[in-house]
C-alpha cells in the first residue's frame, strides 16, 4: 500500500530523489512545512498503534500529522525506499525542572550518508527543519542546534534561539538501533497516562516558511520571525474551522 510519489506528492516535493544530502534536506523541510505534530486521535478515542501501514493511511491518505512515533516511523519508510541508510533511535525528552524522561520516550532517526551522519527529526514539534550533521552549529531561522557527545555512549541535542544566552537540552539519545516495536509500551503510555504531555490538551502545529502556526484548545498562535500574534478560540465549531482552514484537516469521529 505503500505509494512513493504519493507520499512526495503529500509533502509537495517536487526534485531529485536520489540520496544525496542535498535530497535528504529538501525532504525533511517540505515535511515539516506540510505534515503537523498534531495529538488529535488522542481525544478522538482513537488507539495510535505502531504500524506503518496505518500511519501512510493516516498522514498521507487522510492528510493529518501525528506524533514522534508516526511521523518520524513513516518518514524513515519513505527515505529507505529512496536508498537512504536509516536507523531508528530511542530518546529521552528533557524535562523543565531537570534531567531526562523514559527511554522510548522519542523516536528519532539516524542517517549515514557519504560518511557522515545526521539526525533526522520530523516528529519533534517546534524543532529543527533541516537534518542536524554530527559537526559544526547548525543555525536554522530562529535557532542554532549542535550535536553534544556525553559519557557511555550518549549525545544530547542542544537548542539556543537567537535571542537567548543560553543553550538548553532537547533530548538524549544513542546510537544504538531499534525497532518500531521497541516503543510500543511508551507509544502507550503517551496516549493514555494523565502524566503525559499529550492527555492534557489538544495540539496541532507545523512550521511555516518564516515561523511556526500552532492551535490549541483555547487559542491559535502564529509566529513570524520574532514577532507572536494569540487569537483566542471562541468554540468547538471555531476551533474545528481553524483546524482546517489552517492545517487541512477535517476530523472524522
Amino acid at each position: 500500500m505503500f505509494n512513493t510519489q504519493v507520499y512526495l506528492n503529500r509533502i509537495n516535493y517536487q526534485g531529485s530523489v536520489e540520496p544525496t544530502a542535498a535530497v535528504l534536506k529538501a525532504l525533511h523541510y517540505q515535511h515539516m512545512l506540510t505534515v503537523p505534530f498534531e495529538n488529535l486521535d488522542i481525544y478522538l478515542g482513537k488507539s495510535i498503534v505502531l504500524n506503518q501501514t496505518t500511519f501512510y493511511h493516516k498522514i498521507v491518505e487522510q492528510k493529518r500529522g501525528g506524533f514522534c512515533y508516526e511521523l518520524n516511523g513513516l518518514f524513515a519508510k519513505l527515505l529507505q525506499e529512496l536508498g537512504f541508510q536509516v536507523t531508528l533511535l530511542s530518546g529521552r525528552v528533557a524535562i523543565p525542572t531537570g534531567g531526562y524522561g523514559a527511554d522510548f520516550g522519542h523516536l528519532a532517526l539516524l542517517v549515514e550518508l557519504d560518511d557522515y551522519s545526521w539526525l533526522v527529526d520530523v516528529g519533534f514539534g517546534d524543532s529543527f527543519r533541516e537534518p542536524i550533521g554530527f559537526g559544526p552549529v547548525s543555525k536554522q531561522v530562529r535557532n542554532a542546534y549542535r550535536l553534544v557527545a556525553e559519557e557511555a555512549g550518549y549525545w544530547i541535542l542542544l537548542q539556543r534561539p537567537k535571542s537567548a544566552q543560553q543553550e538548553s537540552s532537547l533530548y538524549l539519545f544513542t546510537l544504538e538501533p531499534r525497532k518500531l516495536e521497541d516503543f510500543k509500551n511508551l507509544c502507550l503510555y503517551q496516549q493514555t497516562s494523565p502524566d503525559s504531555i499529550f492527555t492534557k490538551g489538544r495540539l496541532c502545529t507545523k512550521a511555516t516558511i518564516e515561523g511556526r502556526i500552532t492551535l490549541r484548545d483555547k487559542v491559535l498562535l502564529i509566529t513570524t520571525g520574532t514577532e507572536k500574534q494569540e487569537y483566542p478560540v471562541n468554540s468547538e465549531e471555531h476551533y474545528q474551522s481553524l483546524l482546517k482552514e489552517h492545517f487541512g484537516i477535517v476530523l472524522i469521529s
